[in-house]
């Protein structure tokens, strides 16, 4: 079974973000990076089924030079190769622009299964994989914690609202979404760091795909959020005004 997993690197969660000079896109001089969370839980998903029936799991990633650090630690885990595409305008490509980017070097490997993150910590689209799935023409599902092989393809565990799940049956090849949480994600072990030294890492230029220089949408300007504080004083009753705490919480800040 032969599995690619998309993987991005993005700024560590914790990071201090500033907007450059331009005010079209972060700071990076400064930053530290890190694997995209949920593309970490579709590498774990990829792996778990080569532990399971065998095969080959092969990341792929679109990036400058530094995302190259973020593929090694992919590498260690237990990836067995990897496929870097060279590109330093990755943030001007809007989903579409990155998804036939990345559909463009699948198509060279004809894998059995496709896993992408559910979205990006960074740009945060959630439609990058859906919209690869569309141009290689494969069937897809989003949401997933956990996959299962069957003789006839796959049977897949979505997340849908309200602590609900779907299981539904998915023939091969295809194309998944998998959502952060769904199992446990291990660590590189020494010999692991090790061992990724030594597997093949292939670069591709942006351009030998077909795709030099050819963004979708024009970013015109990024901010940082506004932060806000604001009282409000609930009249009525004592269960009026519960009732109404209740729905201002649940519908307005929705943390219930």
């Amino acid at each position: 079974m032969k599995i690619i997993v998309a993987i991005k690197q993005v700024p560590e969660r914790d990071a201090q973000v500033r907007i450059n000079s331009s005010g079209k896109w972060i700071e990076e001089a400064d930053l530290q990076y890190a694997m995209n969370e949920s593309d970490a839980y579709a590498l774990e998903e990829a792996l778990q089924l080569k532990e399971k029936h065998g095969g080959e799991v092969i990341v792929l990633s679109a990036g400058p030079e530094r995302a190259g650090t973020t593929i090694r630690e992919a590498l260690a885990k237990g990836a067995d190769r990897a496929i870097h595409i060279e590109a330093d305008d990755l943030n001007q490509r809007d989903a579409l622009g990155a998804a036939q980017l990345l559909a463009a070097a699948v198509k060279q490997e004809s894998p059995d299964l496709i896993l992408t993150g559910l979205q990006s910590d960074d740009l945060g689209y959630g439609q990058t994989g859906v919209i690869m799935a569309e141009v290689l023409g494969l069937p897809h599902a989003s949401l997933i914690l956990h996959v299962e092989r069957t003789d006839s393809g796959l049977t897949v565990k979505r997340e849908l609202e309200e602590g609900w799940f779907q299981n539904i049956d998915l023939p091969l090849p295809a194309v998944l979404m998998i959502q952060s949480g769904g199992t446990k994600l291990r660590y590189a072990t020494l010999m692991g760091i090790k061992k990724a030294k030594t597997k093949e890492y292939r670069k591709i230029a942006a351009a030998d795909l077909g795709h030099a220089s050819a963004p979708t949408a024009v970013l015109e300007k990024i901010m940082l959020p506004q932060k806000q504080k604001s009282t409000q004083i609930i009249s009525g009753s004592a269960k009026e005004a519960a009732a109404t705490l209740v729905e201002k919480l649940k519908f307005e800040v929705r943390v219930i």
